[in-house]
């Protein structure tokens, strides 16, 4: 039986039996209501018997509009505007019309590009590394050369390299 809460008018479902005849004390799951709930009488309505007959029209049917069958003749030429043959020889639909196909479908559709995936922010990064590890070794084997042709620069090639060795020997001790 179908029973309805008196605060919130909220309906469910309870089983004939779980409600006898001298009553019930139930609780609304929804606001918490609380009432004595009476098992409900069911009214049987029996429908009246009429003579009186109805004359329901015949329904027409219609036969579905037959599509050719997929990859005959008829369906290449309707949905590619070509045959079988036109496409294994590559003489299908041309680019100007694949190019107007493809506006009148863009117009329809959003236009969603599916680029491909970038270089990637890691991809920077260790790039960034390796060339710059590759120009220290550069300036490391050129130390020498480097200091006859421009003697000024020697103290701050020194120092570079000295920076260098003091974070070698931090980056150590972290690990230890």
């Amino acid at each position: 039986m179908i029973i309805q809460c008196t605060a919130c008018e909220k309906k469910f479902s309870v089983p004939d039996l779980a409600i006898t005849p001298a009553g019930r004390l139930v609780q609304c799951s929804s606001c918490g209501n609380k009432w004595t709930q009476y098992p409900i009488k069911k009214e049987i309505i029996k429908p009246k018997k009429t003579t009186t007959k109805i004359n329901i029209p015949k329904k027409k049917t219609t036969k579905k509009k037959s599509t050719p069958t997929p990859y005959s003749k008829e369906y290449m030429m309707q949905k590619w505007g070509g045959t079988i043959q036109d496409y294994a020889t590559n003489k299908g639909i041309s680019k100007k019309e694949k190019a107007a196909k493809k506006q009148k479908i863009s117009k329809h559709k959003t236009d969603i590009k599916l680029d491909k995936p970038g270089f990637g922010f890691f991809n920077y990064i260790i790039t960034t590394f390796v060339i710059t590890v590759f120009f220290i070794g550069i300036l490391n084997f050129e130390r020498t050369r480097l200091s006859r042709k421009f003697p000024f620069l020697e103290p701050y090639i020194n120092h570079f390299f000295e920076t260098l060795e003091n974070f070698y020997i931090l980056i150590l001790d972290f690990y230890k």
